[in-house]
Protein backbone atom coordinates (compact mmCIF):
# COMPACT_ATOMS: atom_id res chain seq x y z
CA UNK A 1 0.00 0.00 0.00
CA UNK A 2 2.97 2.06 -0.29
CA UNK A 3 2.41 2.56 -3.72
CA UNK A 4 0.50 5.38 -5.47
CA UNK A 5 -2.54 3.80 -8.49
CA UNK A 6 -1.41 5.52 -11.48
CA UNK A 7 -5.26 5.06 -12.28
CA UNK A 8 -6.24 7.32 -9.31
CA UNK A 9 -2.97 9.81 -10.23
CA UNK A 10 -4.37 9.65 -13.78
CA UNK A 11 -7.89 10.70 -12.43
CA UNK A 12 -6.68 12.99 -10.27
CA UNK A 13 -4.71 15.04 -12.63
CA UNK A 14 -8.00 14.73 -14.89
CA UNK A 15 -10.12 16.41 -12.46
CA UNK A 16 -7.27 19.24 -11.20
CA UNK A 17 -7.47 19.99 -15.11
CA UNK A 18 -11.31 20.24 -15.56
CA UNK A 19 -11.14 22.36 -12.43
CA UNK A 20 -8.36 24.54 -13.91
CA UNK A 21 -9.83 25.25 -17.43
CA UNK A 22 -13.36 25.92 -15.50
CA UNK A 23 -11.32 28.27 -13.34
CA UNK A 24 -9.39 30.22 -16.43
CA UNK A 25 -12.55 30.56 -18.36
CA UNK A 26 -14.04 32.42 -15.45
CA UNK A 27 -11.02 34.27 -15.57
CA UNK A 28 -11.10 35.28 -19.33
CA UNK A 29 -15.02 35.98 -18.96
CA UNK A 30 -14.07 38.69 -16.34
CA UNK A 31 -11.05 39.72 -18.71
CA UNK A 32 -13.35 40.78 -21.86
CA UNK A 33 -15.89 42.28 -19.44
CA UNK A 34 -12.88 44.60 -17.60
CA UNK A 35 -11.93 44.96 -21.45
CA UNK A 36 -15.47 46.19 -22.24
CA UNK A 37 -15.54 48.61 -19.23
CA UNK A 38 -12.31 50.13 -20.39
CA UNK A 39 -13.15 51.09 -23.59
CA UNK A 40 -16.70 52.42 -22.47
CA UNK A 41 -14.62 54.68 -19.72
CA UNK A 42 -11.77 55.63 -22.42
CA UNK A 43 -15.24 56.93 -24.88
CA UNK A 44 -16.95 58.94 -22.13
CA UNK A 45 -13.25 60.35 -21.07
CA UNK A 46 -12.51 61.77 -24.54
CA UNK A 47 -16.54 62.84 -24.91
CA UNK A 48 -15.97 64.79 -22.00
CA UNK A 49 -12.42 66.30 -22.99
CA UNK A 50 -14.16 67.30 -26.11
CA UNK A 51 -17.42 69.09 -24.55
CA UNK A 52 -15.18 70.48 -21.98
CA UNK A 53 -12.97 71.94 -24.71
CA UNK A 54 -16.11 73.58 -26.64
CA UNK A 55 -17.81 75.18 -23.22
CA UNK A 56 -15.66 76.14 -21.17
CA UNK A 57 -13.08 78.02 -22.25
CA UNK A 58 -13.19 81.42 -21.30
CA UNK A 59 -11.21 83.10 -23.49
CA UNK A 60 -12.74 82.02 -26.59
CA UNK A 61 -16.17 82.71 -25.77
CA UNK A 62 -15.00 86.14 -24.87
CA UNK A 63 -13.72 86.35 -28.23
CA UNK A 64 -16.82 85.16 -30.30
CA UNK A 65 -19.13 87.26 -28.45
CA UNK A 66 -17.09 90.07 -28.89
CA UNK A 67 -16.80 89.23 -32.72
CA UNK A 68 -20.94 88.41 -32.87
CA UNK A 69 -21.81 91.97 -30.70
CA UNK A 70 -19.60 94.07 -33.40
CA UNK A 71 -21.85 92.90 -35.83
CA UNK A 72 -23.20 96.58 -37.71
CA UNK A 73 -26.78 95.76 -37.13
CA UNK A 74 -25.99 94.21 -33.86
CA UNK A 75 -23.00 97.41 -32.76
CA UNK A 76 -26.04 100.11 -33.71
CA UNK A 77 -28.98 98.11 -30.99
CA UNK A 78 -28.10 98.64 -27.32
CA UNK A 79 -26.98 95.66 -25.98
CA UNK A 80 -24.69 96.03 -22.59
CA UNK A 81 -22.21 92.82 -22.15
CA UNK A 82 -20.97 91.89 -18.16
CA UNK A 83 -18.23 89.83 -17.62
CA UNK A 84 -18.57 88.33 -14.58
CA UNK A 85 -16.13 85.87 -12.76
CA UNK A 86 -17.67 82.57 -14.22
CA UNK A 87 -19.93 83.87 -17.25
CA UNK A 88 -20.47 86.51 -19.50
CA UNK A 89 -24.12 88.46 -19.37
CA UNK A 90 -26.04 90.23 -22.13
CA UNK A 91 -28.97 92.77 -21.70
CA UNK A 92 -30.81 94.78 -23.50
CA UNK A 93 -33.79 96.80 -22.14
CA UNK A 94 -34.71 96.97 -26.44
CA UNK A 95 -33.95 96.15 -29.28
CA UNK A 96 -35.52 95.44 -32.57
CA UNK A 97 -37.02 91.74 -33.08
CA UNK A 98 -35.04 91.66 -35.98
CA UNK A 99 -31.74 92.06 -34.29
CA UNK A 100 -32.45 90.13 -31.85
CA UNK A 101 -33.41 86.78 -34.69
CA UNK A 102 -30.09 87.83 -35.95
CA UNK A 103 -28.44 87.63 -32.08
CA UNK A 104 -30.20 84.27 -30.83
CA UNK A 105 -29.00 82.54 -34.44
CA UNK A 106 -25.56 83.02 -34.04
CA UNK A 107 -25.08 82.19 -30.28
CA UNK A 108 -27.94 79.17 -31.06
CA UNK A 109 -25.60 78.18 -33.78
CA UNK A 110 -22.57 78.29 -31.81
CA UNK A 111 -21.17 76.23 -28.64
CA UNK A 112 -22.22 77.98 -25.46
CA UNK A 113 -23.23 77.39 -22.28
CA UNK A 114 -26.46 79.06 -21.77
CA UNK A 115 -27.81 78.87 -18.32
CA UNK A 116 -30.44 81.71 -18.16
CA UNK A 117 -32.40 83.17 -21.34
CA UNK A 118 -35.23 85.85 -20.53
CA UNK A 119 -36.73 87.36 -23.46
CA UNK A 120 -39.73 89.56 -23.07
CA UNK A 121 -42.14 91.21 -25.53
CA UNK A 122 -42.25 94.86 -24.82
CA UNK A 123 -44.56 95.78 -27.75
CA UNK A 124 -44.66 94.23 -31.60
CA UNK A 125 -41.43 95.27 -32.67
CA UNK A 126 -38.91 95.41 -29.47
CA UNK A 127 -37.99 93.05 -26.72
CA UNK A 128 -35.93 93.48 -24.07
CA UNK A 129 -33.15 89.97 -23.48
CA UNK A 130 -31.17 88.86 -20.47
CA UNK A 131 -28.89 85.77 -20.88
CA UNK A 132 -26.08 84.25 -19.02
CA UNK A 133 -23.80 82.53 -20.72
CA UNK A 134 -21.19 80.31 -18.01
CA UNK A 135 -18.03 78.83 -18.95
Amino acid sequence: MNRFNPLHVAILLIVLLGFLMFHLSGVKKGLIQADKQYKETLQLATDLKGLKSAYSNKIMIEKTMDSVLRLPLLSKSNIKKEITISSIILRSKGMNKNVLDLLMSKILNGSYNISSLQIRRINDETASLKMEIKW
